[in-house]
């Protein structure tokens, strides 16, 4: 299992991006919102959607959940 977080600030496009702990674009502390501990990111860009309803992946971290 792995730590996510989202992303407070949307992206140019809207998304808010979900990154596991380990990123190296892990947003700083304050721009973060801690989303739990999960399997696959699947799950966690689902709980992502809770609070942001236009949520994605990170391509670099979770890429399997990332789309353009």
């Amino acid at each position: 299992m792995a730590l996510y977080y989202v992303n407070k600030q949307e992206q140019d496009n809207g998304d808010h991006e979900v990154h596991k702990s380990d990123c190296s674009y892990m947003p700083s502390e304050e721009n973060r919102l801690y989303l739990g501990s999960f399997n696959n990111c699947q799950d966690a860009v689902r709980e992502a959607k809770k609070h942001y309803s236009q949520s994605n992946g990170c391509y670099w971290c979770s890429k399997e959940c990332h789309t353009t």
